[in-house]
């Protein structure tokens, strides 16, 4: 049972012709309303969908077509998605509920709830952010989705073009849609890992709301505090199994784009264990990529449940949680650093600042100079750190 807080659109019910919406908005609180412009808020909500997500989607439209929105909307009132539906709705469907199913598998272990808050935007989409923090297991669990709908301006559309290779006329309104859903769980026992996981999509769409060009992005990694090989090794075995059903060459790939993208770059070392990490997948039909992208999802508690069951109550010492906290910092430092997601959130006025800050955990800890013993635990897991390994043969 999930404790609801709702964010509305407007104070009032909006009205709109077939075609068109105006793209004011408006977050509402209990306590206060808060106004931004309506081009960085779209940039914004695009942000909280993950690590690579949009980071190039401004917007700054005067109307928005939708088309898509009108038909999307009275599709979800006419019974249960299906295969024949479009690809956003299916995503739509898909994140809503693994978040679902995720939440109700977290609180099953720690015993508390998950406060969530719910939002919409006027121009089109919504989210729903589910946060738990100082439970019984875990310090800090939050798991967030987001559903968007907007236009892209001629100046993200050249950027795409030209970083993405994208091949996107800029004359005239681009709508797009984009969905994901997003994770990261921190534990109290220092023995057991930090968890990210991360799957999106993007269409850009025709003016009749077809899409014109899409792709898929996600990935999943492991961020330990003390290093358990076997814990690795059944990490990485989850995901290579779910990859190899839908291409020997995925896991390998995405093993090795994982390790170079969670990289802290100061600090010369991997931000954790590694995983998967994939962007602007479009190279088989979007039928194939999208179950690719559920059996992944679908996947995360497989592959993250048993390890925390088996580590949340070993016994720990301070020394330990010391440990632990400057790690959580490391984990800090890689996301408000280098996460191009995090930093075009925290660039953009008018954001949801607790949204996109939902990944830092509760609690981290620096030190001037930490040095750890020769031969002990806290060196085995820089050394990992320092030196990426191959848990599982990569075929």
């Amino acid at each position: 049972m999930l404790r609801t807080r709702t964010l509305l659109s407007s104070a009032r019910s909006f009205r709109r012709t077939p075609s068109l919406l105006s793209t004011g908005q408006r977050w509402l609180t209990t306590s206060r309303a808060t106004a931004a412009n309506a081009a960085w808020r779209n940039k914004a909500s695009l942000a909280a969908l993950g690590t690579a997500a949009v980071a190039f989607a401004v917007y700054n439209a005067k109307e928005v077509y939708c088309d898509a929105i009108s038909d999307d909307k009275q599709r979800r009132t006419e019974g249960p998605i299906n295969d024949t539906d479009p690809m956003r709705l299916r995503m739509e469907a898909f994140v809503k509920g693994l978040q679902n199913r995720i939440v109700n598998d977290i609180e099953q272990i720690d015993g508390k709830q998950f406060t969530r808050t719910a939002w919409e935007r006027a121009e089109g989409g919504e989210g729903i952010t589910c946060v738990l923090q100082d439970g019984n297991v875990f310090e800090k669990a939050g798991v967030g989705i987001s559903i968007v709908y907007g236009q892209l301006p001629k100046a993200a559309v050249e950027q795409m073009r030209h970083n993405r290779g994208k091949d996107i006329s800029a004359d005239g309104p681009v709508p797009f849609f984009a969905a994901g859903i997003s994770l990261v769980i921190h534990p109290h026992n220092p023995n057991a890992p930090t968890v990210h996981l991360n799957y999106r999509y993007f269409e850009i769409e025709n003016p009749d709301g077809t899409p014109k060009m899409w792709w898929f992005g996600g990935g999943s990694d492991l961020t330990p505090s003390y290093l358990f090989e076997e814990d690795a090794i059944h990490f990485h075995q989850v995901l290579k199994d779910g990859c190899d059903k839908y291409d020997k060459k995925y896991y390998g790939q995405f093993k090795q784009w994982c390790d170079k993208y969670f990289f802290i770059k100061h600090r010369g070392e991997a931000r954790g264990l590694g995983g998967i990490f994939f962007d602007d997948l479009d190279d088989k039909p979007a039928d194939e990529i999208f179950n690719f992208i559920k059996e992944m999802g679908n996947r995360f508690s497989l592959s993250y449940i048993p390890i925390v069951k088996k580590r949340m109550n070993m016994k720990f010492t301070p020394e330990m949680k010391e440990w632990q906290q400057i790690r959580r910092g490391r984990y800090v430092e890689f996301n408000l650093v280098w996460d191009r997601g995090t930093k075009f959130g925290l660039e953009t006025p008018g954001a949801r600042i607790e949204a996109i800050l939902m990944s830092l955990p509760l609690t981290s800890r620096w030190e001037y100079m930490k040095e750890v013993e020769e031969g002990s635990r806290e060196q085995d897991l820089e050394e990992v750190l320092k030196n990426p390994r191959d848990w599982i043969p990569l075929d």
